[in-house]
């Protein structure tokens, strides 16, 4: 799946070290489920299982983002919940700091809707995004997915500067890839 400066790739297993550097930058687990280290072992164990299951078989496919010229991995981009039957996927996306700001991550979601498109035939693609996540609704948006709903406290953020809990909205976004 190429896209202009970028293409996706299937995991190897010589992605443990960089699976292992994105799983633990403690800076992206308030954007995603992740929060608390994950093992090497444990990247290891799922990296065996993810290369020996399908999509189909599994629900999600988690792809490499790779910069054509130079081969650097860039980061991951993941569709996940598959539903064949209603023909519908949940996707996510993380960018390596280094590469932030440099249209990857345009690139990459473009790639990967049109490989749901036109391989998987898959109709549409959610993403849920927290209302802080700025650079993130940036980028769905921009590729063409609106906003269809929003889900009151639904993450809890711990504020530090009080020691105690708070939580953020989050934004469900959609896009029909059959328009």
């Amino acid at each position: 799946m190429h896209y202009q400066n970028i293409y996706l790739r299937a995991l190897e297993p010589e992605d443990l070290d960089f699976l292992y550097q994105i799983e633990n930058d403690s800076s992206i687990w308030q954007h995603g489920a992740n929060k608390a280290p994950v093992s090497r072992f444990c990247l290891k164990q799922y990296l065996e299982n993810s290369l020996s299951q399908s999509l189909f078989e599994s629900g999600e496919l988690r792809l490499v983002i790779v910069e054509k010229n130079s081969g650097e991995s860039l980061g991951l981009i993941d569709l996940f919940e598959l539903d064949n039957l209603h023909a519908r996927a949940s996707i996510g996306i993380v960018i390596k700091k280094e590469a932030q700001g440099k249209s990857y991550g345009s690139m990459a979601l473009k790639a990967l809707c049109r490989y749901a498109k036109n391989s998987l035939l898959l109709h549409q693609l959610s993403a849920q995004i927290a209302d802080s996540n700025k650079a993130a609704l940036r980028l769905f948006y921009s590729c063409g997915f609106t906003a269809c709903g929003m889900l009151k406290d639904w993450i809890r953020r711990e504020n530090k500067r009080y020691g105690d809990s708070m939580y953020e909205n989050v934004a469900m976004l959609q896009l029909i890839l059959s328009e």
